[in-house]
């Protein structure tokens, strides 16, 4: 195998991959990735048995073939080779030998035939999603994706096609982010998945905002294509709780806030709250939030901001980052915070389809 390619789209086709490589493998051959040159591309695959990826990268081919290398170490040789052409030949024993400039590289590769292969798709359902409203969707929800690998059905994003839209949900137990967009499919075609997180992270990496991802949905692995690049995945096995009886009823009170400050005011009052009372207090007076925080240890610190509010005096405590994860990955201007009471959940809405419920602390007073 022999082909010639730009230093930068050799990079680039790498990076794209390059994340999928587990770093503990018990199989030498998850730690490579798979080039296959041909037709006048260069193509880059990496699985780790649950996520695979694959995509493509223009190169000429002098010599069509296939190998396996050693994918961190490849993409730390490349991206400091000092011309921007590359010239790379694999023998018949996957030795590859790169040269760029004055540089000269020789790696020992793996036969591709051990290489796993990619599931196969299809007879699977097919889905199309705007990039942007996929990408938009994530973003607002995947911060809530539960890291405790105890209840793992949590460790994911749940995904729904159900009524002609799109419902997107992650939750840890104590906050819970969902976001809904509409969307054409067949009624056959209903159905609800849980994607698991490295997954969302990789799909996270590859959406932009222009075109579509082609969804393609099996009983046990998903997969998204975005461009030259396909991501695969297994789905994570069990049944996701019912999030619906975690949202809140008819609030009793919406106080109306510009996102943006609220985000800044609880970050700075947020460096006095200790590790042990992780939490900010909002105390609700008319047309006005005062958040404080207090550690006996540390000292404490408190911030008053405008909002719109006519509501009884009501004070509650939020956990300040499980506060801030929404702010900052929102875009709007002006956020909804509705309350029923002291102990229960709050709910912060934005106009359009987004919800965020978080569970009180309890406080001392």
């Amino acid at each position: 195998m022999k082909f010639r390619i730009s230093k930068e789209a050799f990079l680039d086709g790498l990076q794209k991959v390059q994340h999928v490589v587990s770093s503990k493998t018990t199989l030498p051959i998850l730690s490579n990735v798979l080039l296959t040159a041909r037709d006048g591309r260069l193509q880059l695959t990496t699985t780790d048995l649950d996520v695979g990826i694959t995509g493509s990268v223009e190169a000429q081919v002098d010599k069509e073939g296939s190998t396996t290398l050693p994918a961190r170490r490849l993409v730390s040789i490349v991206r400091e080779l000092p011309a921007s052409e590359i010239e790379v030949a694999v023998d018949s024993k996957n030795i590859a030998s790169i040269r760029s400039g004055p540089s000269f590289f020789k790696i020992i590769g793996l036969g591709e035939a051990e290489f796993p292969a990619l599931p196969d798709f299809t007879k699977a359902r097919e889905f199309k999603i705007p990039q942007v409203v996929l990408r938009d969707g994530l973003r607002k929800t995947s911060y809530a994706i539960s890291t405790d690998e105890t209840r793992y059905v949590l460790n994911g994003i749940y995904t729904s096609f159900r009524d002609c839209k799109l419902t997107l949900v992650a939750t840890d137990g104590r906050r819970l982010a969902m976001v809904d967009a509409d969307l054409e499919f067949p009624a056959s075609h209903e159905t609800d998945v849980i994607v698991p997180s490295k997954a969302v992270n990789e799909l996270q990496r590859l959406l932009g905002e222009t075109g579509e991802t082609v969804v393609k949905l099996t009983d046990n692995q998903i997969s998204f294509q975005t461009g030259d690049t396909l991501l695969c995945s297994k789905l994570i096995d069990g049944n996701y709780p019912n999030y619906r009886q975690v949202i809140p009823g008819d609030s009793n009170e919406r106080v109306v806030i510009n996102r943006e400050a609220l985000l800044e005011t609880v970050r700075r009052v947020s460096l006095l709250s200790s590790e042990k009372s992780n939490s900010v207090k909002l105390i609700f007076g008319e047309n006005r939030i005062e958040v404080t925080a207090n550690s006996p240890d540390v000292g404490e610190a408190q911030e008053s901001m405008d909002v719109i509010y006519q509501g009884p005096a009501m004070q509650i405590a939020f956990n300040p980052e499980f506060l801030q994860a929404p702010l900052r990955n929102l875009d709007t201007e002006t956020v909804y915070l509705d309350l029923i009471d002291e102990m229960s959940p709050g709910v912060i809405r934005i106009e359009g389809n987004f919800l965020y419920v978080l569970m009180p602390m309890r406080v001392t007073h």
